[in-house]
């Protein structure tokens, strides 16, 4: 094993408790051969034998039938990966950074090894999501998924939502309560969830999809503001991984890198894959809407299984743990039994698609000044750029102080004393006529800020 943290402890721990039962599941003893580490004499969560520590990583990963990766970041990760499985071990990671930056480089290897590598505990923690999509919908068509799968944003959000707490009030409890890093930079900033929302598309879709192709949005810009006006039209925010199959219409190729060829529509259009992470309003009885505090849960639609959810713990070194075994027994399960190693399916046949291919509803927060003429002026410009308002609602800021609010840029905007505040939520429309649409209005003489704008789903 290499990595002996919060999780890696937990993997030890049960390695050698539960020896017995895990051997009768595999038809072979698992012996815990070492564990590498930076430093021997480091505090662990769980005492364990000294003697199965070691600063020699590379000697290690030479000598052992199962490889557990446990060190996240990229190097030397990845070169001891790739060590172990040039000397034909088996591999179990729960590195989703790793993953998303080079997987192809490591599954190609893997396969040509005729070893298996698995990363079951690279999303969503304890839930068991990426086999059931390998295998279990393997005979389907996913068309779309949606997770939430950060629990750190999930856990501010929630937060934000039930006690009307700040976004900087939210993350200092989610840090005291330990569900947040020091650094939550990497949570906060949509960055975790890409590199997951990347393995996820994937799988789902047989392609290999990296963390350039995932659009990527944070939560810094969600205001208390926002999640209470959410929340007095029956909505809630949620940070949402997305993956969905689109179809371009010709002409239009607002692709966003990727894999090299297309299937093609009877229309002449291209089909492809939307890889994205952005704060999103959901209808509260939405499925997704009632996820609470840390835990993660992935919305599936498939064209024949139809609507699914997997729902549980998506951190924590026991729950995260848990994931990590179930792959090292299936890993154990081939070595005793023979055969090539189960590794992703992919077909190489769908493109990356920008941002800029996906159609939803918006809705987008003004502040504007409090005369006569200001909504035609405004549902003129929407209509001009063919963005159909559903509701739109005005609540007048008289006789309050101005107050300072985060825009959808992350930068400060002044709500102007004696002015209106409008929420508008739009019909479905395109992501360019709406970025159009918003450029547009923010000239207006009539407008102070845009405060918000946050995209829609599952209406």
């Amino acid at each position: 094993m290499l990595g002996c943290g919060n999780v890696g402890s937990q993997v030890a721990r049960i390695l050698l408790h539960d020896a017995d039962a895990l051997a009768a599941r595999t038809g072979a003893r698992l012996e815990l051969s070492g564990i590498a580490v930076r430093n021997i004499d480091a505090r662990r969560d769980v005492e364990l034998p000294r003697e199965l520590f070691t600063t020699d990583a590379s000697a290690l990963v030479t000598n052992a039938d199962i490889v557990i990766e446990l060190l996240g970041g990229i190097e030397p990760a990845r070169t001891l990966i790739l060590s172990a499985i040039e000397h034909g071990a088996c591999v179990v990671t729960g590195n989703k950074a790793l993953l998303a930056a080079d997987g192809p480089t490591l599954y190609e290897k893997a396969d040509a090894a005729g070893v298996q590598l698995s990363y079951e505990a690279a999303v969503a923690g304890a839930i068991p999501i990426l086999r059931p999509i390998r295998d279990s919908l393997a005979g389907d068509k996913i068309t779309r998924v949606l997770g939430i799968v950060n629990g750190t944003t999930n856990f501010i959000l929630d937060q934000m939502d039930s006690t009307g707490a700040q976004f900087d009030d939210a993350l200092t409890e989610a840090q005291r309560l330990g569900y947040a890093e020091a650094d939550p930079t990497a949570d906060v900033e949509g960055h975790d969830a890409a590199a997951k929302a990347a393995i996820l598309a994937s799988l789902s879709f047989h392609t290999r999809f990296a963390l350039e192709n995932v659009h990527c949005e944070g939560i810094t810009s969600v205001t208390a503001a926002d999640i209470s006006a959410a929340r007095d039209v029956g909505f809630v925010i949620k940070l949402l991984a997305i993956a969905e199959k689109l179809s371009v219409p010709a002409g239009m190729v607002p692709f966003d890198g990727g894999t090299e060829g297309a299937n093609v529509p009877s229309d002449g259009g291209t089909e492809g894959v939307s890889v994205r992470v952005h704060p999103t309003l959901l209808p509260r009885e939405h499925p997704l809407a009632a996820v609470r505090g840390a835990f993660n849960a992935v919305f599936i639609e498939a064209e024949s299984a139809g609507e699914l959810m997997f729902y549980g713990q998506g951190a924590g070194g026991t729950a995260t743990a848990s994931a990590v075994l179930g792959d090292v027994v299936s890993a154990a399960r081939r070595l005793v039994l023979g055969g090539p190693g189960r590794t992703e399916t992919t077909t190489g046949q769908v493109r990356a698609l920008g941002i800029d291919a996906v159609q939803t509803s918006y809705c987008i927060g003004l502040d504007v000044a409090d005369q006569p003429g200001v909504l035609a002026r405004i549902a003129q410009l929407f209509a001009e750029r063919q963005v159909s308002i559903e509701t739109m609602k005005q609540t007048i800021h008289r006789d309050i102080p101005a107050s300072t609010s985060r825009t959808a840029a992350g930068t400060e905007a002044n709500v102007t004393a004696g002015s209106a505040e409008l929420r508008i939520v739009t019909h479905r429309a395109s992501e360019a006529a709406l970025a159009a649409t918003v450029q547009a209005i923010g000239k207006l003489d009539i407008i102070n800020s845009v405060t918000s704008v946050l995209r829609v789903e599952g209406v």
